[in-house]
């Protein structure tokens, strides 16, 4: 559907239309599968190394197991920078696939590790991939995916990180036990696990194309074409009747090259400088809810409930559950009642039942059971509301530069969330005062209602509405350079 003088090189395109006209198809559930995994993987990655199972073998200190966790935090970091900027020059396509290669290498290599300082440079290189799956998957989903089950569909796969952690827990209770593998290797195999899974992926990942938004805007009309008219015929194939896409519906394009730093600036402080604040608090508010509790949370339950620390992994699975359940369960309801609603609900929520624990603590009105119980309750909600962070960052940020919008952010929250786990690591102390932690409870929880009221106030409305409706390529013939202050950020 391109009609346009070649020398200036702007195409009139149903592109976006006829891929938000879709039904949901088998097309969709394998986008879902293919890309998906990726937060699994990452979830099975943190718990894995979490149990430290290779610390022996290793002659690694507890500081230099920590180390290893930052290690790999900051691996995403810089992945997510060098490979979102890589994603929005090159293809989601392309990075999607060498991300999760890189990862697999990085993994698998790592579980074969004779040293400490071995054993650190490929977490670092697994790390990269999957920070860098960060960026190129949720642009990618989010393009794919129809407007009408964008957000739920988003929301759903990066609730799956506690899938894949609820995994990792479980294989541990059999891969460190010394009566079933050895101490040299069931660490090891831990480590291969994600590997095997990601082979089968990827694979899978060769069959899903290339986002026809993003062939649309870098001059490769014919193949975005080309592209959705393939999959239109799978959805025929499938039974299903689709109508013509109205003329009126098409927009035009002029592709872009390569967006500069300074550029990308200009679009995140002078055009939409209320949805860069928007995207920070979300992002760094359920960065810091989640560092502070889940590094901790094995703490407070020894330190004040006197759970001997064998057990304390029981304790993670209603927790688990908890996170798991809350954004398959509450995912519909951001593209039916509404975004903003729904992100002052979770992230207000969970900070309202997080305040209730913290003042019942401080009472000594629970118990280790109880207290996990409030803890998943409110990470059902949290856990919806962190995974809508990726969901709002993706979605109010023009396509051309989506990747690095979702890049930064998590480097940032990464950043700033790192500081929450030495902080209520001090405040609980050595468990003899419930005051300090009780003070932090309440700070995360004070922290997650301000990100609600904040995203409530200046979001934007973006439920079942077109990536290019709720915000204008930067490729676009006619674009408004102030949209967001003429439309009042929503």
């Amino acid at each position: 559907m391109s009609s346009a003088a070649q020398d200036v090189r702007t195409v009139k395109s149903l592109v976006p239309a006829r891929m938000d006209r879709l039904p949901w198809t088998k097309f969709h559930w394998m986008v879902i599968v293919g890309l998906g995994v990726s937060w699994i993987l990452d979830g099975l990655e943190i718990q894995i190394v979490a149990s430290a199972g290779y610390q022996g073998t290793l002659h690694m200190s507890s500081a230099q197991v920590g180390i290893a966790g930052t290690v790999y935090l900051v691996g995403q970091v810089v992945g997510a920078l060098v490979f979102g900027r890589l994603s929005d020059r090159l293809g989601r396509r392309k990075l999607f696939i060498l991300t999760l290669a890189i990862y697999l290498l990085g993994s698998g290599i790592a579980g074969l590790s004779p040293n400490m300082i071995f054993f650190f440079v490929f977490r670092f290189i697994a790390g990269t991939g999957i920070g860098g799956e960060y960026a190129a998957i949720n642009s990618a989903i989010d393009e794919l995916i129809p407007s009408h089950y964008r957000g739920r569909v988003d929301i759903a796969i990066n609730g799956t990180y506690w899938g894949g952690a609820a995994l990792g827990a479980v294989a541990n209770i059999f891969l460190l036990n010394p009566a079933i593998f050895a101490e040299n290797w069931g660490w090891r195999i831990g480590f291969f696990i994600g590997p095997l899974l990601g082979l089968a992926i990827i694979f899978l990942r060769r069959h899903i194309p290339e986002s026809p938004r993003w062939l649309m805007t870098h001059g490769r009309e014919a193949d975005a074409e080309a592209t959705v008219d393939d999959i239109e015929a799978r959805v025929r194939a499938d039974g299903h009747t689709l109508d013509a896409v109205a003329e009126s519906r098409a927009i035009e394009v002029t592709p872009t090259g390569s967006i500069t730093f300074g550029r990308l600036a200009h679009v995140f402080f002078r055009e939409y400088p209320k949805r860069t604040i928007v995207g920070l608090t979300m992002m760094i508010t359920q960065s810091f809810l989640y560092n502070a509790i889940f590094f901790t949370y094995a703490l407070a339950l020894q330190n004040f409930y006197g759970v001997d620390k064998s057990q304390t992994a029981f304790y993670f699975f209603p927790f688990a559950v908890g996170n798991l359940l809350g954004p398959l369960i509450l995912g519909r309801l951001f593209d039916t009642w509404g975004r903003r609603k729904m992100i002052l609900l979770t992230y207000g929520g969970s900070g309202l039942i997080l305040a209730a624990s913290a003042a019942l603590f401080q009472a000594n009105a629970l118990n280790a059971l109880t207290q996990a119980i409030f803890w998943s309750a409110a990470f059902f909600l949290a856990s919806a509301g962190a995974s809508s962070a990726y969901l709002t960052v993706s979605e109010i940020f023009p396509l051309e530069v989506r990747s690095q919008a979702i890049s930064y952010f998590f480097a940032i929250a990464q950043i700033a969330g790192a500081v929450a786990p030495a902080l209520f690591g001090a405040l609980i102390g050595d468990g003899q005062s419930r005051g300090p932690i009780t003070g932090g409870y309440f700070l995360g929880a004070g922290i997650m209602i301000v990100g609600g009221l904040v995203t409530f106030l200046l979001g934007v409305d973006a439920e079942r509405k077109s990536l290019e409706a709720i915000t204008q390529p930067l490729s676009m013939v006619g674009r408004t350079d102030s949209a967001e202050r003429q439309r009042g950020g929503r």
